[in-house]
Order: C-alpha cells, then structure tokens, then sequence
C-alpha cells in the first residue's frame, strides 16, 4: 500500500501534535507554517512560561468550555493531561504541577515545549516547511485533492487545519483558516476576543495602573443580574483590569457587550470576612486606633494604591479620626470593601486576547475524529474551532488532544487519493 501523505497548516500546538501523530501512524507528512518558525504562540504564552494543561478531571474540563464543552469528550478520552505529561516526559520535558493544578514546564521557559516537538518531530521525519503560507484547499469535483501554495499545488490525501483563531496576531494567527474553512463550506461562528481585559469606565483604573489584587471574589453582573463569580487575582492594568479571576469572567462580559447589556464587576475585597465579621473588625480596630486619621487606618486594610478610591467613593474626610468615624459612615465602607463596583465598558483588541471565541461551526465536525461532516479529508483542530475556554492550561489542553485525534484519524492507512506531493 502507497504510503499516505498529510499536509498539516499552522504549527501550533494543535498543529505540531496532529503532524507527529499522523506520522506515528506511518503517513509521510509535510507542516506548513507561515511564519519563520512554528510555534511562536507557544513561546509567549503564560508570560513565556507557558501553562500547559491542568489536573482537573474530565468532567470539570468540560464544563470550563461551557455549552460546547461536550464536543471535547471524545477527544479527551482518547487523550487527556495524564497523557500529555506523560508524551512531554518521554521527550525529554520534565514539567512541574503548580498552585491551581496548572502544569508548567520544570524549567519555567516557554520555548522548551517547543524544542521538545521539534526533536521529536525531526526523529518521524516530519517535513518542516517554513514561510509557506496557505492561499487556498485544492478541491476538484467537491474532492479535497490538497493546498494551493505560493510555490503552486501541493497535492496529498487528507490535509489538517490548524491555523489558530485571531488571537495574538503577530505570532501568525490572523484568522487565515477560517476563510480556508468557508472555502469548504464551513459555517463560522462570529468570531470575538475571549480571555481578554476589561477596560472599565469613569477612570478608576489609571491611578491603579500596577496594583495587583490576590484573594479576592469578583461576581459579573449583565443587566443587573449575577451571572458568574470567581476567586482569585486581579490586576489593574492604565484603563483596564486583568488577571485570572477577570480573564476567565471576560467571554460573558464581551458577549454581554456585543448585545448593548450593561456590564457590572462586583469586587469583594474581604471574601474570607462575612459582613458580620468584616464589621466587627473594623469595629476593633476604629476603637483600638481611635486617635489616628481615618486613611492611615485604612492602610492596614487596603493595599496603598485603593486608598484614595476608597476615600473617594465612600465621602469619608481622610483627615477624620478613626473614633469618630459615624455608623453611618462605617456601614458605607464595609459595603464598599465587600462590593466595590466597576461599569465595563469595553474590552482590549484581539492583540490582546489569550483565545478567540467563535470559529468552525463544531456542528460540522465529527468529535470521533475531528474529520470535516463537509469535506472528508479535512481535518480541523484547536482554536480555529469554536471552542474556548477559562484560563488555567484548559484551551492549550483542548488543542493538543484534539490535534493528536485529527493527526492519529487522518494518518491511519486507509483508501486514500493519488498523490503528488511535490
């Protein structure tokens, strides 16, 4: 039997898993990557360390991914975290699991995980072939026969789609693949920034441009009613606010946006303290530091940066002394340290954004195989794929198994096209 031959766009994490894959299962297989090098979005993500997936099981998996979370079963009972450590471990990657079960890469850098692919890619004698962008899918008589390039036809038997979303262009996501997917007649669901800061109104967060929140609960409001809430960090950021808690609150808060809703962020600076609790304390601590002004008291409660907010939006005088501080008064602040609001009124660009929300309708693939419903012989996988979810390692999760599966489906030898690869 003639050896098969995959061509795979985009090398990407989802990319460089289904090329090795398909090469494992004995396909001849050719990565074009449009940049000067693959995996440039592997390199700066996690702040160039990389979060590479989470031990969370699988049902808490799923449901990071929301309502589309189900078209990732089958994928990830082929292949799981478990599987990836251990795929990184045999290729000479140790990783480390850290705080929020987030596995990284031992020696903290990015690049390692893809120095990792490349050695294991050169020893399946993966053809590698750089600065070869995509122009279009070469289909004759509604048959996939291969890609058209800038060098000319490319033909093969089954060609995998991995291009990314639109996320961090500059790395070469640029959205290419949808319009590669159209071309075979995929529906594309409107694409938008996901995991992405929240810039908020009435200029609050500029004086805290830097100031970083731990421990704190952030609840997202959409027309007045609480939609979702999450524990954690939180950073300000010149006019917006980021970190883990408002990335993984953001997909709502920009789907809410793009409807005209009104977008509320509750921030709960005091989680651990019920208001009966929190109010005792400052109860306490007004009585035991009486004859100090009331902003250098709120210096042992709030890091340095919030004060003068606090001060602000609760119309109590710095310079009054903390004994005098009215119940009024005292009532008017532990509202504001237990529901301190910010009005979003926007979001940052797609330069920006961690993941792209929307993609390749996932009506139109088969989860068992992530073959096109369309097209047989088109294989899609990762983020061009309307999937995205929280942040924590669950989306780099997502695009490697379901690379391996459309790289193990696509290589498997079976009836195939002629072809002439040149």
């Amino acid at each position: 039997m003639k050896q098969k031959t995959v061509v795979v766009i985009g090398g990407g994490a989802a990319g460089l898993m289904a090329a090795g894959q398909a090469a494992q299962c004995g396909a001849r297989v050719i990565l074009l990557e449009k940049m000067k090098r693959p995996g440039r979005k592997i390199c700066i993500s996690g702040k160039g360390r990389c979060n590479i997936t989470n031990s969370a099981a699988v049902p808490d998996f799923i449901n990071r991914f929301g309502k589309n979370g189900r078209f990732l079963r089958q994928a990830f009972s082929r292949f799981f975290s478990t599987e990836l450590v251990d795929f990184f471990q045999e290729n000479g990657l140790d990783v480390v699991l850290e705080r929020g079960g987030r596995y990284f890469p031992a020696s903290g850098k990015a690049p390692d995980i893809l120095k990792a692919f490349l050695r294991w890619l050169a020893g399946l004698k993966v053809e590698i072939r750089n600065n070869s962008p995509v122009e279009n899918l070469l289909i004759r008589d509604n048959q996939l026969r291969g890609v058209v390039t800038g060098k000319g036809e490319l033909f093969c038997d089954a060609v995998i789609l991995t291009t990314g979303g639109a996320s961090y262009p500059a790395t070469g996501s640029t959205g290419d693949g949808y319009r590669l997917a159209e071309s075979a007649g995929h529906s594309i669901i409107p694409t938008r920034p996901a995991l992405v800061p929240l810039e908020v109104r009435g200029g609050i967060a500029p004086g805290l441009a830097g100031l970083e929140l731990r421990n704190v609960e952030v609840r997202l409001f959409i027309n007045g009613k609480r939609r979702r809430q999450h524990f954690g960090e939180m950073h300000f950021i010149k006019t917006a606010v980021s970190g883990p808690v408002i990335l993984t609150l953001s997909g709502e808060a920009v789907d809410g946006l793009r409807e005209g809703k009104k977008i509320i962020l509750a921030v709960d600076l005091k989680p651990a303290l019920d208001q009966q609790k929190l109010d005792a304390r400052l109860i306490r601590d007004f009585e035991k530091r009486y004859q100090e002004p009331f902003a250098q008291v709120l210096r042992g409660l709030l890091p340095a940066q919030l004060v003068p907010l606090c001060l602000q939006q609760t119309s109590i005088p710095a310079e009054r002394l903390a004994g005098e501080v009215s119940k009024k008064e005292r009532r008017r602040l532990l509202q504001w340290l237990k529901d301190f609001r910010m009005e979003v009124s926007g979001h940052r660009p797609f330069t920006e954004a961690i993941v792209t929300a929307g993609g390749v309708d996932l009506k139109e693939i088969d989860p068992r195989s992530m073959e096109s419903k369309i097209l047989p012989g088109l294989y899609l996988a990762g983020e061009l794929l309307d999937l995205n979810g929280d942040t924590g390692g669950y989306n780099l999760q997502a695009a490697f198994s379901t690379g391996w599966l459309a790289g193990r489906c696509a290589g498997k030898k079976d009836e195939h096209r002629t072809s002439n690869v040149e």
